[in-house]
C-alpha cells in the first residue's frame, strides 16, 4: 500500500530548497535530498534524482535574478557552465552505478567540506 504524502510537504522543501539558492547562489540540494528522503518517504535514489530535476529550474530562477541584478557576468560564467553540463552528464550516467550509501556518504561530505569553507572562508 503506498502512504500518501501531503504536498504541503514538498511545497515547504521546495520553498527551503528555492530560498538557499537564491540566498547562497546554491544549496538548494542540501534540503531536497534529506527531505525527500525522509520525511516525504521516497527512496534515497529518487529523492537524489528529483534533486536534480528540482534544482534545475530553481538554478534558472536564480541566474535570472542575479543577472537583472547585474550580479552575473556571462562570459565569466561561460568556463563554469560548460564544464557543470559535462560533470551533469557524466554523473548522471554514473548515478545508477553507484550504491546509495555511497551516494549518502558523498553528499555528506559535500556538505561538511562547503561548510568548512564557508566557515574559514576570507
Amino acid at each position: 500500500m503506498e502512504v500518501k504524502i501531503p504536498k504541503i510537504k514538498y511545497i515547504i522543501t521546495g520553498i527551503l530548497a528555492g530560498a538557499a539558492n537564491g540566498l547562497f547562489g546554491a544549496g538548494g540540494g542540501m534540503f531536497v535530498v534529506p527531505l525527500y528522503a525522509r520525511w516525504a518517504k521516497l527512496d534515497e535514489q529518487k529523492a537524489f534524482a528529483s534533486s536534480v530535476a528540482v534544482i534545475l529550474p530553481i538554478c534558472a530562477v536564480s541566474a535570472v535574478v542575479y543577472l537583472l541584478r547585474g550580479g552575473v557576468q556571462l562570459r565569466d560564467a561561460l568556463p563554469y557552465l560548460l564544464g557543470g553540463v559535462a560533470g551533469g552528464f557524466l554523473g548522471g550516467k554514473l548515478f545508477k552505478k553507484i550504491p546509495t550509501s555511497v551516494l549518502r556518504r558523498a553528499f555528506a561530505l559535500l556538505l561538511i567540506y562547503g561548510g568548512y569553507r564557508s566557515v574559514t572562508a576570507g
